[in-house]
């Protein structure tokens, strides 16, 4: 499995969540073959819809793709640790594995809060792996807040910052 050019999509989706004004986080599932089952970028706010995190609109992609409410060989990819929610439909989708590029020291729930995807008394436990290109997706994290902030203070519209100069491509400009 090409690690690296899984987390270089899932971040790619990051960069167009953050475009429309959505915090920066994309999330990829892929087969134990390499296909790509779904892929999804966070919308809760274009949606209105608080579920909308990539992780679980991922989720939702790749069960339609195999016609199968679980995915026990598949791997997700995703810029930022889950959230409990979604921790739990990773748990409940039965993904085998899950690749974090960045920590979420607020709310992670795959090991830096909580840990969900690994906790003893459910029935699933993913794989877990932290670090693939964490560097970038912390400063498109970084650069969108960063950029939100600006904006809050200058106008009315804070749901478009301008992370542009973010590469996607492997590391930090």
């Amino acid at each position: 499995m090409d690690d690296q050019k899984w987390m270089a999509r899932a971040m790619e989706l990051a960069r167009c969540a953050a475009e429309v004004g959505e915090v920066p986080v994309g999330a990829v599932i892929v087969s134990d073959e390499g296909e790509l089952l779904g892929e999804a970028h966070n919308s809760p706010i274009s949606s209105n819809d608080a579920t909308a995190h990539a992780e679980v609109l991922a989720v939702r992609a790749a069960c339609e793709r195999v016609n199968n409410y679980r995915l026990p060989n598949a791997t997700l990819y995703v810029t930022l640790e889950p959230c409990s929610m979604c921790a739990g439909a990773l748990v409940h989708s039965r993904v085998g594995r899950v690749v974090i590029a960045a920590k979420e020291p607020r709310a992670g729930a795959a090991g830096s809060v909580i840990n969900i995807v690994q906790h003893n008394q459910l029935n699933h436990r993913c794989e877990v792996e932290f670090g693939l290109m964490a560097d970038v997706s912390a400063a498109l994290l970084k650069a969108f807040f960063k950029a939100r902030r600006k904006k809050s203070k200058n106008s009315i519209n804070v749901n478009k910052p301008d992370v542009s100069a973010v590469s996607v491509s492997g590391s930090a400009e």
